[in-house]
């Protein structure tokens, strides 16, 4: 039986010492801890994918949390039953709980469903203050880098929009919408 960690954070901004320190300390060479920077709401990971190339029967998985190997419940089941279909076996080192037998799978599919919601509520509460944030007047997105006062001067001067385009660096179809959003 040979040990092998997952770590997964959500971003390139957070640090994986902790998760990664857990690991080493259950066990896990350093050289068989696999890691991700990149959001557990899908299975395309390169960390993931790399420890699913390296693992063969008889094999566990240490993952310091459960949520860290992944949010959605469908992709969660599949890499459960994708690791479980040539006898590898997954631990929570956090949660006590462990995909081998029949209570420990159970367990883990409640659990990822939980996650999962835990997610949706998360983007809901997101979503909620973006609606309100907008009611509120705040602007989402870049700020505008285009000389609007230049644009309608050269089409006050008589200049169509390919022409406009080709002096401002600017794509045609950005002419047309500055021009409409201005009345002209």
């Amino acid at each position: 039986m040979r040990l092998f960690g997952y770590a997964r954070v959500s971003t390139s901004q957070q640090s994986l010492d902790g998760q990664v320190k857990a690991l080493k300390e259950a066990g896990v060479k350093t050289s068989r801890i696999f890691t991700d920077k990149v959001s557990g709401s899908h299975v395309n990971r390169d960390g993931l994918h790399s420890l699913r190339v390296k693992v063969e029967e008889g094999d566990v998985i240490l993952v310091k949390k459960l949520d860290r190997l992944g949010r959605d419940t469908a992709d969660m089941i599949a890499l459960i039953k994708e690791f479980d279909g040539i006898g590898v076996a997954i631990r929570f080192l956090d949660d006590g709980i462990s995909t081998e037998g029949t209570m420990g799978k159970m367990v883990v599919t409640i659990l990822s469903a939980v996650a999962q919601a835990e997610r949706q509520r998360i983007l809901e509460r997101t979503n909620e203050g973006r609606i309100e944030a907008k009611a509120k007047g705040v602007k989402f997105g870049r700020k505008r880098s285009v000389d609007t006062e230049r644009l309608q001067a050269l089409h006050k001067a008589g200049l169509g929009a390919t022409d406009i385009a080709k002096q401002m660096g600017i794509g045609r179809s950005t002419v047309y919408k500055l021009l409409n959003e201005t009345g002209e």
